[in-house]
């Protein structure tokens, strides 16, 4: 019997963030979507306009037995600039702004702890807001497991490729056994 558990994330272009936890273990699915934004089942084209108030983010199922909460989000911290407000590098937005998105309590506590000891490592200077997950929706399916299946693409091969490759270097013993 598994404990299955969620959180959902942004850390700027879903792409991105999947592509980390999809070879994380204990990650037992990652699902591109939108979230905390006023417009229900807003489009991609729509979330990218900026007007909706969405941001990019990925739901992470994991099985807590296996990996935690805490665990999960050290790494969140680690695959993203938690310190730039709504910009990932190039991407820049409301959208692609830093949060961690909650479904209960304990959640929450676990992810302004996790929250307090990356800003100490960043001098005080994470953006990356906590609040409770609000009109989730999922992304559409060409969005779902991208760089999985389009990894020379562009985007893919300069921008998501680099950030899995120091995933990996950075954090080898969380890898997914093959």
């Amino acid at each position: 019997m598994s404990n299955i558990q969620s959180i959902t994330l942004g850390g700027g272009c879903f792409w991105c963030t999947e592509a980390v936890y999809e070879n994380v273990e204990g990650i037992t699915a990652v699902e591109s979507g939108y979230s905390n934004g006023h417009v229900i089942n807003p489009t991609y084209e729509q979330v990218c306009g900026g007007d909706t108030g969405h941001v990019e983010v990925v739901k992470v199922s994991f099985d807590a037995d296996r990996i935690s909460l805490s665990d999960v989000l050290e790494i969140f911290f680690h695959i993203h600039d938690p310190t730039t407000l709504n910009r990932q590098g190039n991407d820049q937005g409301t959208q692609y702004r830093s949060g961690i998105y909650f479904d209960n309590a304990e959640q929450e506590r676990v992810a302004r702890e996790v929250w307090a000891t990356a800003n100490a490592a960043h001098k005080g200077r994470v953006v990356t807001e906590i609040k409770p997950l609000a009109n989730y929706s999922k992304a559409e399916a060409y969005h779902q497991h991208y760089f999985a299946r389009n990894p020379g693409a562009g985007y893919c091969a300069f921008v998501v490729a680099p950030k899995v490759e120091k995933f990996k270097k950075t954090f080898a013993s969380r890898l997914k056994k093959a």
